[in-house]
């Protein structure tokens, strides 16, 4: 189908576009931008006056629970819940059941997630079998059978010379490693930031020394080994000092954070709201306000939604008994916004989109991300404009907690876009 979307203002940060000028679609690319190219003749014509165009979002996270989990979630539900999100690309953990360990799981979930015809999923192999940090995976098999990268999700490995083989192996083929950083010991067991609002509540502590130390450990073997490695949701002001220290001594690494650490704090934990238990925890208003500078100086590559969907029976739980994790995919845009909302002119929503789409693009090493003539024809089209409140009932995810129940935030996805075919349009479900 040949489409023009007219009149809409179209944020490429990938080009530094920021203008008013019509995108015109054929063959599920974007064939011109500002006049039709000749010959065009539009099937159909998309007014998007007063709307923003913008590449469709890439998220770093996002855990899709298939396979083994699809009492929490299922592919097709997630994926719809991306579609009204605008996420058009998605990175997904190895921590399903069974875990991605082994090529044939691999293709398996490629080829569910294709049946859906909507986001580009794009899956991290474990970098060890079963996650359990002991022996390697067949890293080459599982880059074949389509892994961008190698992963551990939650588990992190204690015996550091498997770490290190593993970085050594991933090294020599180019492979990007992707590990949170925290220590297998410290901090084990606990359930938000150790400070004093977690002692006044009774709650078992993660202290900032669980990432530091890792990313402490982390640092000495890419000095070894040469290895590229991507750190997943960074927690802390202390993390986030070492982690820019380690970029100007040019150590090949990456950086994201998840959308709830820019905006909340320990705090919100409040009366004990298990919708606020995540990993890691959310820790001070200092570590958040430390993540929001690194955002802006560029330290933190990315934003990510670190989608989790947990369903009723293991959140609805006493605190510490509650599964960590939320709902994001259908927030990061709007949380990605309000980054740049709450910075009262500091932050451009131009900026704000950069984080999601094309600098995560490139940090995932995948194609999308962009709006130049040529690129996939993924396109999140929305109004700035409206605002929206976050209620359980109305996400489209299979899970539906989220710290941010009850929010009213900005920006509303009105049009999703997957390779030119329209994949979501606001008003239907």
């Amino acid at each position: 189908m040949q489409l023009q979307i007219k009149n809409g203002r179209v944020i490429d940060p990938a080009s530094n576009t920021d203008a008013v000028q019509d995108v015109f679609i054929a063959d599920g690319k974007i064939v011109a931008l500002g006049s039709a190219p000749a010959g065009f003749a539009a099937e159909r014509i998309i007014d998007a006056s007063g709307l923003v165009l913008a590449p469709g979002l890439v998220d770093l996270s996002a855990r899709l629970r298939e396979p083994g989990f699809e009492y929490k979630a299922t592919l097709e539900s997630e994926l719809q819940a991306a579609m009204r999100g605008g996420v058009t690309s998605l990175v997904c953990p190895p921590d399903t059941d069974p875990v991605l360990d082994e090529s044939g799981l691999v293709e398996m979930l490629r080829q569910r997630a294709h049946t859906q015809h909507k986001a580009h999923v794009y899956p991290l192999g474990a970098l060890t079998i079963g996650l359990k940090g002991v022996s390697l995976t067949e890293m080459a098999a599982l880059t074949e059978a389509g892994c961008i990268g190698f992963s551990q999700a939650e588990h992190p490995i204690a015996d550091t010379n498997t770490l290190q083989r593993a970085l050594q192996y991933a090294s020599t083929f180019g492979y990007t490693v992707w590990l949170r950083p925290q220590d297998a010991y410290i901090g084990r067991g606990g359930v938000a930031h150790a400070g004093p609002l977690a002692s006044r509540l009774g709650l078992s502590g993660v202290p900032v020394m669980a990432e530091t130390i890792a990313l402490h450990t982390l640092f000495e073997l890419m000095r070894a080994t040469g290895a590229k490695v991507h750190v997943c949701r960074i927690s802390s002001a202390a993390g986030l000092e070492l982690i820019r220290q380690a970029k100007k001594e040019g150590l090949p690494l990456s950086c994201d954070v998840s959308a709830h650490h820019v905006h909340m704090t320990d705090a919100d934990i409040g009366f004990f709201d298990s919708n606020a238990r995540i990993d890691p925890p959310l820790r001070s208003q200092r570590d958040r306000d430390a993540i929001k500078a690194a955002l802006q100086d560029g330290t933190i590559d990315a934003i990510c939604s670190d989608h989790t969907p947990v369903d009723d029976d293991e959140k609805l739980l006493p605190f510490a008994e509650a599964s960590p994790g939320a709902t994001g995919l259908e927030l990061l845009l709007s949380l990605a916004l309000k980054w740049a909302e709450d910075s009262r002119g500091e932050i451009s929503i131009a900026t704000a989109i950069r984080k999601i789409t094309s600098d995560a693009a490139k940090v995932a090493g995948i194609a999308g991300g962009s709006l130049q003539v040529g690129a996939d024809a993924d396109i999140c089209v929305f109004d700035p404009d409206t605002r929206w409140k976050v209620q359980a009932s109305s996400l489209l995810s299979q899970g539906k907690h989220t710290p941010f129940l009850g929010y009213e935030l900005p920006g509303q996805v009105r049009l999703t876009m997957v390779a030119g075919r329209i994949a979501y349009e606001y008003g239907e479900r």
